[in-house]
């Protein structure tokens, strides 16, 4: 939602953003591929707790890119209004599963494979020792965090996890749970193009920045900081 806030600014710099749901890992392979100058990226690392680093390494090896931070992020559970079936954490989606009881199931909505909300839950399934198979609706797919909040909104799910942002936009409820990163990875050579300069001034400045900071879920202390350059 804040990339689609950078794109109202800098239009007023003359400069046009087309974005593509692709997930973060989508991203980064767009980049290697050359389809892209930016990818946002949220990618936590299960071994070291950082985000994004071994990912560029991986998808991205031996092309020198800048990644700032762009905002931190709340992540949670996405819920009915009220929340009816009572969902407070990750281990009540497999806990009130139940066969003699339907009602008391909880359905949920996953994001695709790729996308850095799928691996943090991944991670935190497998420090809680959740089995992903215990899960209803585990294999069930949306491609964004609005996709995630109208499948709730709907009724073809009861929850899923999402931004805080998301949940706001559809009058839902939202159980926050974690704290992310969100960066964006450029790669050195469109770092250093002029077409990408407006960019730079967004995330320096005043304006931008308190704009992002009235959405729920965001934090913007973190905005601009240069977290890896080679």
């Amino acid at each position: 939602m804040t990339l689609d806030l950078m794109a109202q600014f800098l239009a007023g710099y003359d400069r046009r953003l087309a974005s593509a749901n692709v997930g973060s890992q989508g991203g980064l392979i767009a980049l290697r591929r050359g389809e892209a100058h930016i990818a946002g990226s949220h990618l936590l690392d299960p071994a070291t707790g950082e985000y994004n680093i071994s990912y560029i390494r991986q998808y991205m090896p031996n092309i020198p890119v800048k990644v700032i931070a762009l905002v931190g992020r709340d992540q949670g559970l996405i819920v009915k209004k009220g929340n009816p079936k009572g969902v407070k954490s990750l281990g009540d989606l497999a806990s009130s599963q139940s066969r003699t009881e339907p009602s008391r199931s909880v359905q949920f909505v996953n994001r695709q494979r790729g996308a850095g909300t799928r691996v943090l839950l991944d991670y935190h399934l497998n420090l809680m020792g959740i089995p992903s198979d215990s899960i209803l609706g585990y294999t069930q797919e949306e491609y964004t965090h609005l996709g995630v909040a109208a499948a709730v909104a709907s009724g073809r799910a009861d929850c899923g996890l999402g931004i805080a942002a998301a949940a706001q936009a559809l009058d839902l409820d939202f159980v926050p749970l974690f704290q992310e990163r969100y960066d964006l990875v450029i790669p050195k050579e469109h770092a250093e193009n002029n077409l990408l300069s407006p960019l730079f001034e967004l995330l320096a400045g005043a304006d931008f920045r308190n704009s992002v900071s009235k959405l729920t879920g965001y934090d913007v202390s973190v905005m601009g900081r240069i977290i890896l350059e080679d």
